[in-house]
């Protein structure tokens, strides 16, 4: 598990989402998606997923969602998945970032798994609009 900073620790988890997301749009992070699992798993409240169009772009944010979110400077060999750059997940306790190769994410649909958790509205940027969402969640897509 990865530490907050320290100016960090008192927001809620819903805070840290918007930090999270923010941080994957300015690095242009695809098909963002913001899911609230309180209730429907143990160990964290919101998951943020995202897509990178390579593997050193995925690498790219997650280092800057640990730049944004993270207590001590990004230990490569420390974060899960950071290596191979087709899933890295980094886990704030209330809140995990999965951020994921396109072909990967595909693959383990983490989206379909969690069906039941509600979206979380995420708001603008260029990520939001490419993947429908809206400050009042999915759009349609007719």
């Amino acid at each position: 598990m990865r530490a907050l900073k320290k100016e960090l620790r008192e927001l809620s988890g819903r805070e840290l989402v918007d930090l999270a997301v923010a941080a994957i749009q300015e690095k242009k992070g695809e098909e963002v998606v913001a899911l609230d699992v309180r209730g429907l798993c143990s160990f964290t409240d919101f998951f943020v997923i995202a897509s990178g169009r390579s593997t050193r772009h995925v690498q790219g944010i997650a280092e800057a969602v640990d730049n944004r979110l993270g207590g001590k400077r990004l230990k490569e060999s420390a974060i899960e998945g950071w290596s191979e750059g087709h899933w890295i997940l980094l886990d704030y306790e209330d809140l995990v970032v999965h951020v994921f190769y396109r072909e990967t994410r595909l693959f383990y649909d983490l989206e379909g798994l969690w069906h039941d958790a509600p979206r979380i509205g995420i708001d603008g940027g260029p990520a939001a609009a490419a993947s429908g969402q809206t400050a009042a969640g999915p759009t349609s897509m007719e």
